[in-house]
């Protein structure tokens, strides 16, 4: 059970790969400029992690050491060709969207890192929990992310929601700021890059906080033992 607690926390926080290993960078900070388009890829990498940590697990002991890498790329080419397609089929138009960066998922290296890393080297139990857990906290960063770049450069949430949730969902958009001119800069590259050095610094500032209270919680739990 702990060794499930731990990879839930690794992929939501301690290994994140966002924000600490800083892979995938280049679909993170390229489609996160509104909500929507941040848990549409999201959803594409979580899908992806799961199916490729579970088939690799599954399939360890027949893959040849020698052929180790290029068997784990056609796996993980497969299922983001799967996506793709559907994708294509029933969002066109966030397919649309997102374009390039829904292919590009092959080459996440946060994705062939987690085969190489953990499904090879698991069972199918704990590398599908890992790929879940790794897609949990990478869309979250995404969603965060986009969630600041769209409220700072338009002043609304979940623009374009229609997009991924049907046409009944064009009423969910929320317009937070009134008659709002805009920050471009929030909805281009650089925003991204400023959006994301915060989300890492405040991850930075929880992290040093969390170890300066952890000394003296073992101290008060000693000194309780002692008592």
């Amino acid at each position: 059970m702990n060794a499930y607690k731990q990879i839930i926390i690794d992929g939501l926080w301690k290994n994140n790969p966002g924000i600490v290993q800083l892979l995938g960078l280049c679909p993170l900070l390229a489609v996160s400029n509104t909500v929507v388009n941040a848990l549409g890829l999201g959803l594409a990498t979580i899908l992806t992690l799961v199916a490729s940590n579970g088939l690799i697990s599954l399939l360890r002991n027949q893959i040849p050491d020698e052929a180790r890498l290029p068997v784990f790329v056609m796996i993980i080419a497969s299922i983001v060709t799967i996506i793709e397609l559907s994708m294509n089929a029933w969002f066109h138009e966030l397919y649309l969207i997102l374009g390039i960066f829904i292919p590009l998922i092959v080459t996440n290296c946060s994705i062939i890192g987690r085969a190489e890393a953990f499904a090879a080297r698991n069972s199918v139990g704990p590398a599908l929990l890992d790929g879940l857990m790794m897609g949990l906290g990478f869309t979250a960063v995404l969603i965060v992310l986009g969630g600041m770049r769209e409220l700072i450069g338009q002043g609304t949430l979940f623009s374009q929601a229609h997009l991924m949730f049907g046409e009944a969902a064009r009423g969910f958009s929320i317009t937070v700021i009134e008659d709002y001119r805009g920050f471009l800069m929030a909805l281009l590259p650089p925003g991204a890059f400023i959006g994301l050095g915060l989300i890492v610094a405040l991850k930075n500032v929880i992290d040093s906080r969390l170890a300066r209270r952890e000394p003296k919680v073992a101290v008060v739990e000693a000194e309780t033992v002692a008592g």
